[in-house]
């Protein structure tokens, strides 16, 4: 009882009791058990966010989107548990570990969009989707608005005065590349480019940016580019199409212009010119996601979070 007191009520002891059980704390390494107190039925005040990281964990891109969800929680008082995931859906042993912490809301959150599987066990607890999809239409998902980022991209480059120019898409399997499609032809229509013209390839899986060197090499003639724009379907293709233009001897953006998407951390402001792309909204993602179970908003569905240009000199 006297433990208990100098760790919750300090005020109750004398401060030479006080001081002999902190010693005591220090010299044993003591910390409180929050599962049995648990357990015991203590009304604990910190209440806690487990979060399963499908490949945000590991992948130095999205790792803002934890980020976020650690100070999100940290202001509002809760603590966070990220449990790094190698498979989808997660394992039992997974699924066994998060709930044995007892997770007053979970965040099951993923690198690049994707659709993901939600066993019927994690239902039970309140539950959100970060960067990724399910097919139940009861969950809520936070997601990247992939439509309006390209259709304001696009826009963008389109109101500088270009009108020829090349798409080198994201795989046709891919989440992303339907909305980015109707983002893009949205844009096009605006200035009275009919999509069916346009030059368009969809990358595969495989090897999409050794594609990524051929596709250029098939509209570079003598030297000559057959487009006046390269609107790529995120920053590493870019990157591999600068390498193949400043490698023809082209200049960007005076003889090509470049539009990437992603906003690759620590890399796209390091292109020669500094590439202009698309932000993926990582950060507000995973804030927005923290937010809704702290606040227990009462929405479902996906709820597109928006995808700034980032406007820099390769256009």
């Amino acid at each position: 009882m006297t433990v208990s007191r100098a760790l919750n009520n300090p005020e109750k002891l004398s401060p030479e009791t006080y001081q002999r059980v902190r010693r005591a704390i220090d010299e044993l390494q003591f910390v409180p058990s929050l599962s049995a107190r648990r357990i015991r039925g203590d009304n604990l005040q910190t209440r806690t966010i487990g979060v399963f990281a499908l490949d945000t964990a590991t992948t130095p891109f999205a790792v803002e989107l934890l980020l976020s969800i650690e100070q999100t929680a940290q202001q509002a008082g809760w603590n966070v548990f990220i449990l790094n995931l190698l498979s989808n859906p997660p394992t039992d042993q997974n699924i066994d570990l998060m709930l044995s912490h007892r997770p007053d809301g979970l965040i099951f959150s993923a690198m690049g969009l994707r659709q993901v599987c939600i066993p019927e066990r994690l239902k039970s607890t309140p539950l959100v989707l970060a960067n990724c999809l399910a097919d139940d239409s009861r969950l809520v998902s936070y997601v990247p608005d992939d439509e309006m980022g390209q259709y304001r991209a696009v826009h963008h480059a389109l109101s500088q005065g270009y009108r020829r120019p090349l798409f080198i898409n994201l795989p046709k399997q891919s989440l992303a590349w339907g909305l980015r499609q109707r983002g893009m032809q949205r844009a096009c229509q605006a200035f009275g480019l009919l999509p069916d013209p346009l030059l368009q390839y969809d990358l595969s899986d495989h090897d999409a940016y050794g594609e990524t060197a051929a596709i250029l090499d098939r509209h570079i003639i003598d030297s000559r580019p057959q487009f006046d724009i390269l609107i790529c379907g995120n920053d590493r293709i870019a990157f591999c199409a600068y390498q193949v233009l400043l490698g023809r001897g082209l200049k960007i953006p005076n003889d090509v212009a470049v539009l990437g998407y992603d906003n690759m951390i620590g890399i796209a402001e390091l292109f020669i010119p500094p590439l202009t792309t698309v932000q993926l909204p990582y950060y507000e993602i995973g804030r927005r996601a923290a937010r809704h179970l702290i606040g227990a908003l009462d929405v479902s569905g996906a709820q597109p979070v928006d995808c700034p240009l980032v406007a820099r000199a390769s256009i």
